[in-house]
């Protein structure tokens, strides 16, 4: 029987009942031989039913991993979905390689630097722009997901969309997150403007549909149909080609995307970018994305703390926040999309960077207010460039490592809260470009996120797999979060692999956020007397509401087995599928 890790409330028991009844009916005779135990974990309790489906019918982490994305789509539709894109690392236990996906979408050839600006040159409201045609880039999720199953899948394709075509067609009840969010999203965004979301979100009256109430989706099960039978291609041509576009393209500020544009974006095989932290080799997904901000900070943490204490020393957090203030300011001002600029991904984790920049780390004091990006070598090819900011909320990821130790871990997304907030074929269109600078230069100097056609947006996502220095496995380890993912990924990774806390002690941690001034932090969730100390020292804290807040979900391997976690700050779960007995295998 599945065992349940994490902090089920309410709803989430009740549909949780339903998981461990399937982990204890679903098993095959058909299955291969398992090794061991598996563990899957996201966030919310259905997709997690479905990985565990998978996994018990004798699926590969992967197989586990895309049918519980495809569920998400489905009940977590403001997060992530088919309509969006992705980065994903695998880990094989035989080879003890890591590799990376990329689907991160790409603009369309009809995108130009000043899409985003106004009649008078300034930058669009965010809304305006995120409502719109113009932020909806070219989806290469199911593309990527569709590459990464060639590569390590272990059932049919056609199979991993069973559990998701059953739950769009029987109904499932409305979270209170996902009720929240349609609220919300009623209120002061866009969602009733588009008569596909102001059909399937709200009543007949106008009213956003309440916690509780079932939700169907036949569109969405047409849709599974389509890509289960025709693969990645029934989203480059014909009806839901066809309805993308149209949706894209339909006024008021109306995007240029094209069946063309669908047809000659491709996800890609990517090598993963990988670092030190303590006996450790942490790697994560490349460039256009930054997670290896993320590896910057474990680093420059490891540095300043050569000798740990914990989640009680005001030390460590001054230096977990001094790291993250200078991995930061380093990928604010370099990380773009490597294909259209140099991008120094590896030079910025480089050991003798970030040994230079470590100097910097005075615990007893905190940082001056704004701090300047280093000069990592080669310096010279990036200096042009300008620094701005940019935000993704609407995201997600899964965390699973299946019976014969192989590992994934996904980052999915449709980029802020529903995406564009349009709809086609019965789910939601990203807004991706959204990501890009809104303005193509900053200052007189060219921003290397600037919008181009074919371009990909940077991101923040960093799906990461943590193995020793032999190249076993230790961690798989994610969060959505925006920007805030860097530091969210390495906090929780300080917290499980330094701090040696459970991992579900270490995700619901508080989160500590320290790109500018001030810190945001989850002082609720701190140890007593840390705040204080660190506010003595000259930190200037602010109390942390971030309304889409993390949701990390880890999974660790240790000597005794998998030990895994769901952040309570959403509403996933965390499964154990237990080693077949003897008989059984």
């Amino acid at each position: 029987m599945g065992q349940l890790q994490g902090l089920p409330r309410g709803w989430v028991g009740a549909v949780f009942a339903l998981i461990l009844a399937a982990c204890a009916t679903t098993s095959t005779p058909e299955a291969p031989r398992a090794l061991g135990e598996a563990m899957a974990t996201a966030a919310n309790p259905h997709a997690v039913e479905a990985a565990v489906e998978i996994l018990q019918a004798g699926g590969s982490a992967v197989d586990a991993a895309i049918a519980a994305e495809l569920v998400l789509g489905l009940v977590e539709p403001q997060s992530s979905g088919l309509g969006g894109g992705g980065f994903m690392l695998t880990y094989d236990a035989e080879s003890e390689r890591i590799s990376a996906y990329d689907g991160r979408e790409r603009a369309p050839a009809g995108a130009t630097p000043t899409m985003f600006l106004d009649a008078r040159g300034e930058p669009m409201s965010f809304i305006d722009a995120q409502a719109s045609g113009r932020s909806i880039g070219t989806p290469l999720l199911v593309p990527m997901l569709k590459l990464a199953h060639d590569d390590h899948g272990r059932l049919p394709w056609e199979r991993l969309f069973e559990p998701a075509i059953r739950l769009a067609e029987s109904g499932f009840a409305i979270s209170p997150r996902l009720a929240r969010f349609i609220a919300m999203a009623g209120e002061r965004g866009r969602l009733r403007a588009d008569f596909q979301t102001r059909a399937y979100f709200f009543d007949r009256e106008g009213q956003p549909l309440p916690e509780g109430a079932i939700l169907r989706n036949p569109a969405y099960a047409a849709t599974l149909r389509a890509i289960a039978a025709q693969g990645p291609s029934a989203m480059t041509q014909g009806p839901i080609a066809e309805a993308i576009v149209a949706a894209a393209q339909r006024n008021p500020r109306a995007g240029t995307l094209t069946l063309a544009d669908l047809q000659s974006a491709q996800p890609r095989r990517l090598e993963p970018v990988c670092g030190a932290f303590r006996l450790y080799r942490v790697c994560t997904s490349p460039s256009p994305t930054s997670g290896n901000a993320a590896i910057s900070v474990l680093g420059l943490y490891e540095r300043a703390r050569p000798r740990a204490e914990g989640a009680a020393n005001a030390d460590d957090w001054a230096a977990f926040l001094w790291a993250s203030r200078l991995a930061y300011a380093d990928r604010d001002h370099y990380m773009a999309d490597d294909e259209f600029v140099p991008v120094p991904t590896r030079e910025l984790i480089a050991p003798t960077y970030l040994d230079e920049r470590a100097r910097l780390i005075d615990l007893a004091q905190a940082p001056p207010t704004r701090v300047e990006p280093g000069a990592p070598a080669g310096n010279e090819m990036y200096q042009r460039w300008g620094r701005e900011l940019d935000e993704e909320n609407g995201t997600t990821h899964v965390s699973v490592v299946d019976a014969w130790g192989n590992a994934v871990a996904l980052t999915a997304t449709v980029e802020s809260v529903f995406g564009s907030q349009r709809m086609a074929a019965g789910f939601l269109l990203n807004n991706q470009l959204t990501d890009f600078s809104f303005r193509p230069t900053l200052n007189g100097r060219p921003l290397a996120n600037a919008v181009e056609p074919r371009k990909r947006p940077r991101s923040s996502m960093s799906p990461t797999i943590v193995t020793d220095r032999n190249g076993e496995l230790v961690l798989v380890i994610g969060s959505p979060g925006g920007s805030a993912i860097i530091g969210y990924v390495a906090r929780a990774t300080i917290g499980i692999l330094d701090w040696n806390m459970p991992v579900q002690d270490a995700i619901a941690l508080g989160n500590a956020t320290a790109r500018t001034s001030p810190a945001r932090v989850e002082t609720q969730r701190w140890p007593a007397g840390v705040a204080d100390a660190l506010r003595a020292r000259g930190w200037d804290i602010a109390e942390s509401s971030a309304l889409e807040a993390s949701g990390i979900h880890a999974i660790r391997v240790t000597p005794n087995g998998l030990d895994g976690g769901a952040d309570p700050r959403r509403e996933g779960v965390v499964v154990r599928v237990p080693s077949p007995s003897p008989q059984a295998q």
